[in-house]
């Protein structure tokens, strides 16, 4: 997908959300299995604290709360932050047995005990475990990553953390969870989500090797990520719990480790996140004694403060938008097939060695993002958008709805404080959409002009839905959630929002439909019975996780139609200006007897509802 990356920052709902933290990632072993000792965590994160080019790294996530070579003795990683007053965000590995989680919870006793309130002053959060769900996922299974845990295991765990600490130094501390990205986009883990203060979140463009995940696409893959995150956490703070570019390794699919690219990588990703959103890099150093393959770290074999490569920031941000906004109504949930990015736990090494993959394929045009204070940003709202451009011919034909009003622009936003929506309003735009009817490649008409339509086929610019959720005619007040599936009957139509990014103004843009036969597909499945077609319509204003039946937002316009829909073909339902900026939602119904359910999926070969720009 080529989609509009958008995040705003917007207020605080507490002291503990105000601040922003930026740090780094350390394991409990070095690449050779050795314990890293006290000394150890004291030279690193002093170093990180001094790194050449940067503002200093004055945080550290660790992965486990025992130190390596014990049973459960607290890591030593807790008297080298007291020591260097590094903050700390906690980890107990989970993935494991019940008596090994066991030990975790002891050693975070004892730490209690044993450091007080000098050690629960630096504490920012405690994360219960880090990729569990990814792990029992397919993606997870096929890349050997077990053990994993069910969502409830999760879910009861983190509430053993939390009357672990009820009454302690660390009572009232942020408890959470770390997972890929594509887990919690899984509506079947909502419950660990709805358990979780803070949502932590790893994506790694450079294992998305399903798609163009070149450096030139690894900033858009990295926030389409993190924004899909966001859409679902319901308010909840989104911290970047990993993320980087190796600096050597295999090439993976169109990325390749360099030390160039690890630099582009942290000027589009990292100086733009830097200050506006508590972050975790991966990561310092993962290459004592023996650089891993892929190697992530920012400084080699030998710990340095002088980088691999320029970490400096200065000059990476060139054009933001600031505004003095904030926002309280909640993003849509995306919906897409996401099969994830990875990282595996870092108990077993310095490094997380991450893993996956995952669906889209944008290509940025350098965004940027203003600087904000780095304890607090308050009411201060940061948008950053990505473009891509694409050419096509544009002639003209008949059938347009011709939209004049003020332009709602719906925008991601990081819900580091709480809130998962910001609005821009803009002048009036004449942008429109073509309405009709299609068969087979061809378009609908109408009576006003429009452009004509764009390919249908997703070779060039194009958006998928970042939400799929059907409404049930018999279950009128039953809310689905959002799925990775449309579903189309005499009983159930699907919502599906798509939110088209600004670069679009003046653009054409095309609803289709891909319907291709069954055996083509590789990544999806349908099932179909029945006779007839579909209807699409525009709605009003978009849905949501909680859209039912009853509530469904009111129809603006029939957009296009298929009167007998087929497999082997692809459908323009309607073509015409494209609603740059704005969260656009369709509704897709049933015709005659048609039964259709199917997984959306944009690999080949692409199925479901898209919007192609040219």
């Amino acid at each position: 997908m080529r989609t509009s990356l958008i995040f705003a920052l917007a207020g605080a709902l507490s002291s503990v959300y105000a601040q922003v933290n930026q740090g780094f990632n350390y394991g409990s072993v070095f690449t050779n299995n050795a314990p890293i000792t006290q000394q150890d965590y004291e030279n690193e994160f002093n170093t990180a604290k001094q790194l050449q080019g940067t503002s200093g790294f004055t945080s550290a996530r660790i992965f486990t709360m025992i130190q390596a070579g014990t049973t459960n003795s607290p890591t030593e990683a807790i008297p080298a932050a007291i020591a260097t007053k590094t903050q700390l965000l906690l980890g107990l590995f989970l993935s494991s047995t019940d008596e090994a989680f066991n030990n975790e919870q002891a050693a975070l006793r004892s730490a209690i005990s044993q450091y007080g309130q000098a050690f629960s002053d630096l504490v920012i959060g405690i994360s219960v475990g880090s990729e569990d769900l990814y792990r029992i996922s397919p993606i997870g299974i096929e890349n050997m990553s077990n053990p994993g845990e069910e969502p409830d295991a999760v879910v009861r765990r983190i509430n053993a953390v939390r009357s672990t600490i009820s009454g302690t130094p660390l009572g009232g501390k942020p408890v959470g969870h770390v997972d890929t990205w594509t887990a919690y986009v899984n509506s079947s883990n909502s419950a660990v989500i709805e358990a979780c203060d803070f949502i932590g979140t790893d994506a790694y463009p450079y294992f998305q090797n399903t798609q163009a995940n070149s450096i030139e696409n690894g900033a858009s893959l990295f926030f389409e990520a993190y924004n899909a995150t966001v859409a679902v956490a319901g308010g909840k703070p989104v911290w970047i719990t990993e993320t980087g570019w190796p600096v050597s390794g295999p090439t993976e699919n169109l990325a390749v480790p360099s030390l160039a690219n690890a630099k582009t990588y942290w000027d589009q990703v990292g100086c733009r996140v830097f200050g506006q959103i508590t972050t975790f890099w991966y990561t310092l150093q993962d290459a004592y004694p023996n650089a891993p393959s892929p190697s992530f770290g920012v400084v080699g074999s030998t710990l340095s403060t002088t980088p691999l490569y320029d970490l400096s920031c200065s000059g990476s941000s060139s054009s933001s938008s600031v505004t003095a906004e904030s926002s309280t109504a909640a993003s849509a949930a995306l919906s897409s097939r996401a099969t994830g990015t990875s990282s595996q736990p870092a108990e077993s090494g310095t490094s997380a060695t991450p893993s996956g993959g995952s669906e889209s394929t944008p290509s940025p045009v350098s965004p940027s993002v203003s600087a904000a204070s780095p304890n607090t940003i308050a009411s201060v709202q940061t948008v950053m958008t990505y473009t891509t451009t694409t050419s096509c011919p544009v002639t003209y034909t008949s059938g347009t709805e011709i939209k004049t009003s003020m332009t709602t622009s719906a925008i991601y936003v990081t819900s580091t404080h709480g809130s998962t929506l910001a609005t821009v309003t803009t002048s009036p735009t004449g942008s429109g959409e073509g309405s009709g009817s299609g068969s087979g490649s061809g378009s609908g008409s109408g009576s006003a002009p429009s452009p004509s339509s764009c390919p249908a086929a997703l070779s060039g610019d194009f958006q998928f839905p970042h939400l799929i959720v059907p409404v049930h005619k018999n279950q009128p007040d039953t809310a689905e959630n959002t799925g990775y599936n449309g579903a189309i009957s005499s009983t159930v139509s699907s919502i599906f929002n798509f939110d088209l990014p600004t670069s679009y103004e003046g653009r054409t843009c095309s609803l289709v439909f891909l319907f291709p036969k069954r055996e083509s597909l590789q990544t999806s499945n349908y099932t179909l019975s029945g006779t007839g077609g579909i209807d699409v319509t525009r709605l009003f204003s978009p849905a949501d996780a909680a859209t039912t039946y009853n509530n469904q937002p009111a129809v603006n316009v029939t957009v296009g139609s298929v009167p007998d829909l087929q497999p082997g073909n692809t459908y323009v339902l309607g073509s015409g200006g494209c609603f740059a900026g704005e969260r656009i939602a369709y509704k897709v119904s049933a015709t005659g007897s048609l039964d259709l359910n199917y997984f959306q999926d944009y690999n080949p070969e692409s199925i479901g509802l898209y919007i192609t720009a040219c």
